[in-house]
C-alpha cells in the first residue's frame, strides 16, 4: 500500500532574520500541504508577521529559501510573487475608504491576468455593496472586502495576517467558515496568522507555533493545543 505524502505548496528553508543582535527570525522550515489551511500562532514578538513579510517578499536582509510549488521563489518582488499566484492580506485592512466596493475591485483586477471579478464578488457576497463606499461599510463587511482584493486575480497561496482582528464572535466565526469554504472549493492553500483560538481550531488542519523567533511546535491541531510547551508558553490552562 503506497503512502502518498501530500504536495507542498508553500515551504521555508532555514529561514532567519536578524535586527543587529536580535535574532526574528531563526532557522524556521515550515510546509504548507497544498490545499490545506495552516495556522501560524505564537505570542506576541515571536515572529509571526516577519515569515509572512519574508513569504510576500515585503522583507529584506534575511536568509535561507522560500520555495512555492516546488519553485524557490527566494529573490522574486512582491509582484513576481504575486504573478506566481501569491497573495496576502494585511492586520489592517487595504481598502481604500473613498472608494466604491466595486470600484476597487475593478482596480484591482486591471493588474491581474485572470478575470476573476465577477466570481469574487459572488464567492464574498458583495453584490449588494457594490456600489457603496468602503468607509460606509460595517468592519466585517469591511474585512470582507480585504479578503476579495487579495482573491482578485485567483491566486493559488494566501497569506492571511490576522483576518478576525477586530470582528465580534459572531463575525470571526462566519468569516472561518467562508474561509474553509473557499479554501475548499477552490483548491487555495492558506497560511493564516491568527489570535482567535477558536478560529485557528475550528479551520486549521495543522498549526505551527513560533516563539522567539523559533518553530516549538508544529503537527495537527489536537496534538499543538495539548502540548506541554504549548500551553506553557502560549495557550494557557484553559487550552486542555
Amino acid at each position: 500500500m503506497t503512502n502518498t505524502a501530500p504536495r507542498v505548496m508553500l515551504q521555508t528553508v532555514d529561514v532567519s532574520r536578524r535586527y543587529g543582535g536580535f535574532a526574528a527570525l531563526d532557522g524556521v522550515n515550515l510546509s504548507v500541504a497544498a490545499g490545506s489551511i495552516h495556522g501560524l500562532i505564537g505570542p506576541n514578538g515571536a515572529g509571526k508577521s516577519t515569515l509572512i513579510d519574508v513569504l510576500s517578499g515585503r522583507a529584506d536582509q534575511w536568509d535561507g529559501s522560500v520555495l512555492m510549488d516546488g519553485e524557490n521563489v527566494s529573490r522574486l518582488s512582491i509582484q513576481q510573487r504575486r504573478s506566481r499566484g501569491l497573495a496576502r492580506s494585511f492586520q489592517r485592512t487595504s481598502i481604500f475608504p473613498n472608494l466604491g466596493v466595486r470600484t476597487q475591485l475593478e482596480l484591482a483586477a486591471r493588474t491581474s491576468t485572470v478575470a476573476n471579478l465577477d466570481t469574487v464578488i459572488e464567492q464574498l457576497s458583495l453584490a449588494h455593496l457594490g456600489d457603496r463606499l468602503a468607509a460606509d461599510l460595517s468592519y466585517g463587511d469591511q474585512r470582507r472586502l480585504d479578503l476579495a482584493l487579495a482573491m482578485i486575480g485567483a491566486p493559488r497561496v494566501l497569506l492571511l495576517d490576522e483576518p478576525a482582528a477586530g470582528l465580534t464572535r459572531a463575525e470571526s466565526l462566519a468569516l472561518a467558515g467562508l474561509l474553509r469554504d473557499l479554501a475548499r472549493r477552490l483548491g487555495i492553500t492558506v497560511l493564516l496568522v491568527e489570535h482567535d483560538m477558536e478560529v485557528v481550531f475550528s479551520i486549521c488542519e495543522r498549526i505551527t507555533v513560533l516563539h522567539l523567533g523559533k518553530v516549538l511546535v508544529e503537527g495537527r491541531v489536537d496534538e499543538v493545543r495539548r502540548h506541554p510547551a504549548v500551553v506553557e508558553a502560549y495557550l494557557g490552562r484553559s487550552a486542555r
